[in-house]
Order: C-alpha cells, then sequence, then structure tokens
C-alpha cells in the first residue's frame, strides 16, 4: 500500500511540474500548486517496515477537489489555490484525452499532498490509478471553468451539452412568419448567455 501511495503522488507531482512549466509563464497567473514528494524508506528492523515520509505542511489543511456530487468545499470554489487546483485537474484531464483525473487534491495554500489518480479501467500509458473510474465521471459532470482555465485555453466540459440543448430547443419551436421570429429571436438568443453567466 506504502509502495503504491509513493507512486502515485510522485506521478501527479510530475504532472504538476508539466502544469507549473506551462502556467507559471502566463501573465497574471501567478503563483502555481505544488504537489510535495514522498518518499519510502526501509526499516528492515521495525514490526511494519516500509514507511513514507514527506514534508510537514504547518496551517489549515484543506480538501479542494470533489470526492463525490455531495461534497462541495467553498473553499475550493472560491480560494485561488481551490481554483488553480480546479484548473489543474481539467489542464491533466485533457491533456490525457480524459483517461486520467489528478483527485483528492488537498493540502495547506498551494502545497498539496495525499492526492489520488483515478483512470479509465485500463489504465493509461500503464499506469493504474487508486481511485474509482466515476471520479473522472463525476469531475465532468461537475467542473466549472474559471479565469484559470480560460488562461490556459482548456475547453469547457459543457459545451458540447449546451449546444445539444440549444439545437434541440430550436428544432422544437414553431416559428410561424417572419414578422414573429424578428420579435422571438433577440429575447430567445439572450437565453443562452443567461444560463452560461449563470453558471460561473
Amino acid at each position: 500500500f506504502v509502495i503504491q501511495e509513493c507512486y502515485v503522488q510522485n506521478t501527479a507531482r510530475e504532472y504538476a511540474k508539466i502544469y507549473a512549466a506551462e502556467a507559471e509563464p502566463l501573465e497574471g497567473f501567478g503563483e502555481v500548486p505544488e504537489i510535495i514528494p514522498i518518499f519510502l524508506v526501509h526499516r528492515p528492523a521495525n514490526n511494519i517496515p516500509y514507511a513514507t515520509v514527506e514534508e510537514e505542511l504547518v496551517g489549515e489543511f484543506v480538501k479542494y477537489s470533489v470526492r463525490d456530487g455531495k461534497e462541495v468545499n467553498f473553499l475550493r470554489r472560491d480560494s485561488e489555490a481551490g481554483q488553480k487546483c480546479c484548473t489543474f485537474q481539467h489542464w491533466v484531464y485533457e491533456k490525457t484525452n480524459g483517461s486520467l483525473l489528478v483527485t483528492d487534491l488537498q493540502g495547506v495554500g498551494m502545497k498539496l499532498t495525499d492526492v489520488g489518480i483515478a483512470t479509465l479501467a485500463k489504465g493509461y500509458k500503464g499506469f493504474k490509478g487508486n481511485c474509482s473510474i466515476s471520479f473522472i465521471e463525476q469531475f465532468r459532470a461537475l467542473h466549472q471553468c474559471n479565469k484559470y482555465c480560460e488562461m490556459l485555453g482548456l475547453k469547457s466540459l459543457r459545451t458540447t451539452h449546451q449546444k445539444q440543448r440549444k439545437a434541440t430547443f430550436i428544432k422544437s419551436k414553431n416559428l410561424p412568419n417572419s414578422s414573429t421570429l424578428k420579435k422571438t429571436v433577440p429575447k430567445k438568443a439572450r437565453e443562452p448567455r443567461d444560463f452560461i453567466s449563470s453558471e460561473h
């Protein structure tokens, strides 16, 4: 178990380094979350021969990512660290074509530890995560893009769903004549914008 814990956290740390390299140069992005390294220690004389060692994080410990639909942390949604963690999840999801998600993002400020990784059933590039595949589905359904997602040019996970809703809505409308059409189009054009702005 401790070996897998090290493997998962240090793999997530490598993704976080690539994310930092892309995000830090962007104007206005600022500090980037860091997943701290975790080390495996072998103690042959001890009853529990393997242990992990990592930096001690001092301060308020906060959970930033969603584990299921019921767990919504306002610090995740409202704080800079929380938003950047959500963007990191979105970035990894997009980089791996939806095959891998770093989850259980938690820590003090921008320093994170004890993270998890969810992968599709077959894994991703030979790597299998330690969290349920349902975490990926939950992320796809619950993620709300923020300004940091926009800075990195990440595609909204809801765009397709919105386009389908809009297309269905327009097809189901009967448009009797051109004079009525002129009156109804501006009103209908406003509705999708209202829907989008209410989500953010």
